[in-house]
């Protein structure tokens, strides 16, 4: 019950992103690591257990002011027994396994809204005794709250950050998503490091070359020195490095061809991070005619005068809008070996960063997690300028 009932419910998705210690259990919450004194004023902690009321899987309050308290008999800062919130003090256990020992009753004159403010103002009341003695202790622990096997999320640990941000229910839309990175690059690595932070069930990283010691200068974070010294395949590293997150990121050490283009098209989203032109242009044929979407991503970078210029494409091929891409205003670099500026190699890892976050971007407008007032199907950014060009509506 706990992952998913804490997931749905409102007040104990904000007590978990606060950082509060909470289990549930047989529809008890169960807030630990909550500090208060004990009869010779020291800090000790304890947990507060409450019984729940739900309607399905989701908490309903019902106006019960009252709470349980594990642990010592709470005191003020003067040692004296916080009888005016003590109710009664006997030792039963409510669930196999916990023990409490007090009743704790605090009625405001308007009552409580939901558990997240029962808890925290019971947390307060007895908080503001231990700050008499040590302002710094709080119930706010921020614990490592690992994933559950009935949840549907791809993460190991839970997503405390979607949960703390409100925003759970909107990046929920992509829940189940199968994503291809075509290419890990500079841009393409970036693009992954953003998609893997998203729930996504699957992530697939297709690319033959091996990590070579440049590329570490490009790349998301650091590359330890064992690892450049080793040049492993490039999608075999990042499918092993990100399995220390989350669940799904699937390596394909190989380029795609007419052996393999046809995986892509099983895939709910594509992203292209290629140079080589060639490979671009059967890709995206591919995806057109199975209507899958894509965006395709390339810079332009040259030197001019002891300076750095030029400019960052994003491309997307969505249904319903793909004629911007081989008509005459050629939106898709095919012709030739490779992306004519992009071929000259000057990358720069704040742009292969960039390019990747406004590939994502548009990617998380299409599925609905970002509002799309604009709906474009090619941008330009130009370096030299900070403007960011849309076309292609």
């Amino acid at each position: 019950m706990s992952p998913v009932l804490i997931s749905r419910s409102a007040d104990l998705s904000r007590l978990r992103a606060d950082g509060y210690d909470i289990t549930t259990e047989d529809a008890f919450l169960i807030v630990r690591d909550v500090p208060y004194l004990d009869a010779n004023r020291d800090v000790v902690r304890g947990s507060l257990v409450k019984a729940l009321t739900l309607s399905g899987d989701v908490t309903d309050y019902q106006n019960d002011h009252t709470i349980y308290l594990a642990g010592p008999k709470p005191h003020n800062a003067e040692g004296q027994p916080l009888e005016r919130l003590i109710n009664t003090s006997v030792q039963q256990e409510i669930l196999t396994g916990v023990v409490v020992d007090h009743m704790l009753s605090n009625k405001p004159p308007t009552g409580y809204v939901d558990y997240y403010d029962l808890v925290t103002t019971y947390v307060a009341l007895l908080a503001k005794h231990v700050h008499a003695v040590d302002i710094s202790v709080t119930a706010r622990t921020h614990p490592l709250v690992m994933a559950e096997e009935d949840d549907d999320s791809p993460f190991l640990y839970a997503d405390t950050a979607s949960g703390r941000a409100g925003i759970t229910a909107i990046n929920a839309k992509v829940l189940g998503h199968r994503i291809a990175v075509v290419g890990l690059g500079g841009t393409g690595a970036y693009i992954l490091d953003l998609i893997a932070k998203s729930p996504v069930a699957e992530v697939h990283l297709f690319d033959g070359d091996i990590l070579m010691q440049h590329n570490a200068f490009r790349y998301p974070g650091a590359i330890p020195i064992d690892v450049v010294a080793a040049k492993p395949l490039k999608a075999n590293y990042f499918a092993e490095h990100y399995s220390a997150f989350r669940r799904g990121v699937i390596a394909h050490p190989e380029y795609v061809d007419e052996s393999n283009v046809a995986q892509l098209a099983s895939m709910d989203f594509v992203f292209l991070a290629i140079d080589d032109n060639p490979s671009r242009a059967l890709i995206a044929a591919r995806l057109d005619a199975a209507d899958r979407p894509y965006i395709d991503v390339g810079m332009g970078l040259y030197l001019t005068n002891g300076t750095i210029g030029g400019q960052l494409r994003t491309a997307s091929a969505l249904p319903g809008k793909r004629d911007h891409l081989w008509d005459d205003r050629r939106r898709l670099p095919i012709r030739g070996t490779a992306d004519e500026l992009y071929g000259r190699n000057v990358q720069i890892v704040d742009l292969n960063a960039l390019n990747a976050a406004l590939a994502v971007n548009r990617w998380k407008r299409y599925v609905g997690i970002y509002a799309d007032t604009s709906g474009e199907h090619h941008s330009v950014f130009t370096v030299d300028g900070n403007h960011i060009i849309n076309e292609d509506f």
